[in-house]
């Protein structure tokens, strides 16, 4: 795909767009499908049940509060039947809170479940399709660590979202409750003989509220910023923590402790000088809200009193106006105390839209039929087809130019070139997981291809779900799990085919591409493309491995890239990439005799091993139908 200027690409339009919004927008955008309630009906049930467990306990509140009046009425008044009688109603209003109060947590935390596996579901089928978690890796823009975001801030972002709408929505009902019931119990405050303010406690309130949120507002704005920048120095030290357990072999053996104590010291230090900053900024906020809270305590009885001691109102009326305001208060004050959290979900917000930022940004560079980019599709012919091809790196420097060739079925070719030709690239090429460059790949209709890296992937679980991979275990006959381990000399391993390890970590780089090997076996793809597949093995092994793909697969084709002495004797041809200015050439090589290509051929397969293959065969074929595309 070539470059354009950043300013004109759809992409770069999309990521602009994007910066604009808000970030109740952005939320909408990454997580508001979840709403589209026609098609969800346990949203719709779940939604419908939180609102209306909200409204519920709102009536109770309401009921609580008029229960404020009677029963402070009965203690002025030493009507101990009362007293008494009142006692009772508490405890049912309270059994009654308690239920609803219970059903409402039930119901928000399964709708939050809901949600999030909804929109962490999306995300990974967005994220793993099409080759992206490897593309992502060449795009620019703020999309780094996508495990911690999918993880991470998809879950604060939905239950944040989640607790903010059930608090507002319970903030906004009490808010319009208890202002009629305040301002039916506030009378007017006379200031001298003219001047009057009619339900002057229900001003004072808001008055209050108001100046708490505007302070608010201003003390907390510096908190989006460093929380986003918080959570970027969490992912970056958890990435630099994870890199190095998973090197720790390679660590140690290169007493390399010192130099990787060093670089995770660093990105913690990192890490501090942020949360240094988010301490003075939640410091400073907290001795505003606490300042706000304690105040909060006492004023709406100063406020009342004066009405108490004129004797317009009674100590139930007292109590109840007192109840009302803080309800009032605390409605109008939902800022105040929520906005360390709103910080918090702002800047989880921004990076879960970050990362479908990019991914959309991916999706429109490969619909944008006007840029040019790889074409890879399917024709009739038997053969892979490579016709005028450009492959270039991301950046738009030309690795190859001009490649123009057909491989056919059963035949065996090697692809030689210098280190940081582009060898590998044309692989993914291949794969259609590199769109840079330009030019058609054709493959066979209906083809059966795998790839085999460098480095085999080893799926958590067990030996035979590793070999499977990805098909599951039962799509292959259970013996031949065993016969393939044997054929690629992994026999020890036959007795741990059950057991569950890191295999990526319990095998040896050698024995992991063994496994590949006999992945390929237990798969039989009719086309093979082997990326230094054989770098970990001696001579011996590569020589028994290349050779037991001619015998126990004759009829697929195998492209090789390597550059490994001895590859050369188990291909029919070579193809050699020339390094030049305008990009690499790909030479095509004369094809070998028949004699020449019989003299590679390894040992044959056992009659076990041969009768195993035969039944796998209708396994096989029943798999590929599927449309699999394994890839070790």
């Amino acid at each position: 795909m070539a470059p354009e200027s950043e300013a004109s690409t759809p992409a770069a339009a999309s990521r602009e767009e994007g910066a604009r919004r808000g970030t109740l927008a952005r939320f909408l955008r990454i997580a508001g499908g979840y709403l589209n309630l026609a098609q969800r009906p346990l949203a719709i049930a779940l939604v419908a049940g939180t609102l209306a467990l909200v409204l519920a306990q709102v009536l109770i509140q309401f009921r609580l509060n008029t229960w404020n009046r009677a029963f402070f009425d009965a203690l002025e008044r030493h009507d101990t039947a009362e007293f008494i009688r009142q006692i009772g109603l508490f405890a049912v209003i309270a059994a009654a809170s308690a239920v609803v109060a219970v059903t409402h947590l039930n119901f928000k935390m399964r709708l939050q479940l809901d949600w999030r596996g909804w929109t962490t579901r999306r995300l990974i089928d967005r994220w793993l399709a099409g080759g992206r978690p490897y593309q992502l890796g060449f795009l620019e823009g703020d999309h780094d660590n996508p495990d911690q975001r999918i993880a991470d801030d998809v879950r604060l972002t939905i239950e944040t979202a989640v607790d903010f709408a059930s608090g507002g929505l319970n903030s906004v009902l009490m808010l319009i409750t208890f202002l009629g019931v305040l301002w039916t119990l506030s009378g007017p405050l006379r200031i001298g003989e003219e001047f009057v303010i009619p339900g002057y406690m229900v001003w004072a309130t808001l008055l209050y509220a108001a100046a708490g949120t505007a302070v608010t507002w201003l003390f907390g704005r510096p908190l989006v910023a460093i929380n986003d920048h918080k959570q970027g120095a969490e992912g970056d030290f958890r990435f630099h923590l994870v890199r190095a357990r998973e090197s720790a072999e390679a660590i140690t053996l290169m007493r390399g402790g010192d130099d990787e104590r060093k670089r995770l010291l660093a990105a913690f230090e990192r890490l501090a000088g942020v949360w240094v900053r988010l301490r003075f900024a939640t410091c400073r906020l907290a001795t505003l809200t606490t300042a706000y809270m304690l105040l909060g305590m006492i004023l709406p009885v100063l406020v009342a009193s004066p009405m108490y001691f004129a004797g317009e109102i009674t100590l139930g009326g007292l109590m109840q106006a007192v109840a009302a305001m803080v309800h009032v208060q605390t409605a109008l004050s939902w800022l105040v105390y929520n906005y360390p959290r709103i910080a918090e979900w702002n800047a989880s917000v921004n990076r879960v839209h970050g990362l479908a930022d990019a991914l959309d940004a991916l999706d429109e560079e490969e619909a944008d039929t006007e840029a040019e980019a790889i074409v890879v599709g399917e024709h009739d012919a038997d053969a892979i087809a490579f016709r005028d091809l450009d492959v270039a790196s991301a950046a738009g420097d030309v690795l190859i130019a001009g490649a123009t060739t057909d491989i056919r079925p059963a035949e065996r070719v090697l692809i030689v070139c210098e280190s940081g030709t582009g060898k590998s690239t044309l692989m993914r090429a291949v794969a259609g997981i590199w769109p840079w460059g330009r030019g058609e790949i054709h493959l066979p209709r209906d083809a059966r291809i795998m790839f085999v890296p460098q480095r085999v992937y080893l799926p958590l679980g067990t030996l035979r779900a590793a070999m499977a991979y990805p098909l599951p275990v039962d799509a292959f006959p259970a013996d031949s799990y065993q016969v393939m381990l044997e054929r690629c000399g992994l026999e020890t391993l036959v007795p741990r085919l059950d057991g569950e390890e890191r295999w990526d970590q319990a095998l040896s780089g050698g024995e992991q591409q063994r496994l590949a090997f006999a992945r390929l076996l237990l798969h039989q793809p009719d086309w093979i493309f082997l990326d230094e597949a054989t770098s970990a093995l001696d001579e011996a092994g590569q020589a028994a491995l290349m050779g037991m793909l001619r015998t126990d697969l004759p009829e697929a084709a195998v492209i090789s890239i390597g550059h490994r002495p001895g590859l050369d004797a188990f291909h029919d041809r070579t193809m050699t990439l020339v390094k030049g200015e305008d990009g690499a050439t790909l030479m095509r090589g004369a094809r070998k005799r028949r004699e020449q290509r019989r003299a590679a051929a390894a040992g044959k397969p056992t009659a076990r091993q041969r009768r195993t293959f035969e039944r796998l065969r209708a396994a096989v074929e029943r798999n590929w139908r599927r449309g699999s595309a394994p890839s070790p």
